[in-house]
């Protein structure tokens, strides 16, 4: 069992994924969304994790897209938990702007430096999704030589 479990969301704006940047835990880009809360379901949880991250914003046409577990992103590296996200896609409904936990939003692109991405999303997440072809990333980059790199 993963120690953390989470629900995030993807969200695309043509070729650019957003991601934002806590205020505080970690400085990398990480996917709109959190933890669960107690009698909450996935959806619920993305609602709340919307509004608390992005301001007054709302997820239109939410499909499921899977599911991924690795190292988490702490600040210690000596520390080592794992993390896994359900996440999902869906189509944001109006303009996000960063909210309480939020000091930056990003829209990430095809040539965006991979460097800031937690290790989930580039050892799991970001090959999953381009091979099978959701990001509409045409890129030099191999979904494969990504695996590891974290």
């Amino acid at each position: 069992m993963a120690d953390f479990n989470k629900v995030g969301v993807l969200i695309l704006r043509g070729d650019r994924l957003l991601l934002c940047r806590k205020n505080r835990d970690t400085s990398r880009l990480i996917l709109p969304g959190g933890r669960i809360e107690a009698g909450e379901s996935d959806l619920d949880c993305l609602t709340r994790e919307l509004r608390e991250e992005l301001g007054a914003v709302a997820l239109g046409n939410v499909e499921y897209v899977g599911t991924y577990e690795d190292r988490a992103a702490l600040d210690d590296p000596a520390i080592v938990k794992t993390l896994r996200i359900a996440l999902y896609r869906g189509d944001l409904v109006g303009t996000p702007t960063p909210a309480s936990e939020i000091t930056e939003i990003v829209w990430f692109g095809p040539d965006s430096d991979v460097s800031a991405l937690t290790p989930i999303f580039v050892n799991r997440i970001l090959p999953d999704l381009l091979s099978r072809g959701i990001l509409p990333w045409r890129t030099r980059r191999d979904p494969e030589s990504l695996r590891g790199s974290r």
